[in-house]
């Protein structure tokens, strides 16, 4: 019987990485949790700032969104002036809007959707907007998937060399100050997420074959990481918590 292909995003690997009894409950058995107002307000926002970048980049109309959404116009507008280099197209570069890139590994294929691709003749520029409030370093994203993912993909699938390509975050949530997160790739990350990226699908894999076969639950995080206490699967994970209210992780922009 043939093994099924399964599409790994970022928020896949993150969530397997943190805690794969909780990836069971969310991609194997579909268990949701509902959002806050908060949330649902931050994610609109992203999916319209999105929404409007891309429509710029295919050189679609964009005025009526500008003059009827003050919140995607005060981004754009911060982001125009902190980067306008980022923003604008320059000389001898391509540009590429929401662009997909996917790797087949075994049976798992990887893929990644960059908010913008800006290739030139001697590097790659991997851009992400985020409309949410920039973390307090860089320490978190580094371990991000996200991060991890784009970079990995890009060298896999281009011709570009990993010191050729990086990734950038631009934070453009006002009234806060637009600022950025700069991740300059090079040979050494790149081994390091293969060997890494290996060994989380290895696992996966075992834990796949062991929920279906033997209908083993996937592996659940040790409590000591602090990761129960926010999460809404104490109940089904016999974990219960002196705290009657559930608190819910903040949602950031669904990449698929």
């Amino acid at each position: 019987m043939t093994e099924p292909i399964w599409q790994l995003s970022q928020s896949h690997l993150n969530l397997l990485s943190i805690c794969p009894r909780k990836f069971q409950y969310i991609y194997l058995e579909q268990f949701s949790s509902p959002c806050t107002v908060q949330q649902q307000s931050n994610l609109s926002l992203g999916n319209r700032f999105h929404r409007f970048m891309q429509q710029r980049e295919l050189d679609l109309p964009t005025e009526q969104i500008l003059a009827e959404d003050e919140p995607v116009r005060n981004s754009f507008n911060a982001i125009a002036q902190a980067a306008p280099d980022i923003v604008y197209p320059q000389p001898q570069t391509r540009r590429y809007s929401e662009h997909r890139r996917t790797l087949l590994k075994g049976q798992f294929l990887l893929t990644g959707i960059y908010d913008l691709l800006i290739l030139s003749k001697n590097d790659a520029k991997i851009i992400d907007w985020k409309t949410y409030p920039q973390p307090p370093n860089k320490k978190q994203l580094t371990k991000n998937w996200q991060t991890r993912l784009y970079l990995y993909l890009l060298a896999e699938t281009s011709e570009y060399s990993p010191e050729q390509i990086q990734l950038v975050y631009w934070f453009v949530n006002v009234p806060k100050k637009t600022s950025s997160f700069k991740f300059q790739y090079n040979q050494e990350q790149h081994q390091q997420t293969e060997n890494d990226l290996n060994q989380l699908l290895n696992q996966l894999s075992d834990y796949w074959q062991r929920y279906q076969q033997k209908g083993e639950s996937f592996l659940q995080v040790e409590e000591s990481q602090g990761y129960c206490a926010d999460c809404p699967f104490t109940i089904p994970c016999e974990r219960y918590l002196n705290n009657d209210d559930f608190l819910f992780s903040e949602i950031e922009e669904v990449k698929i």
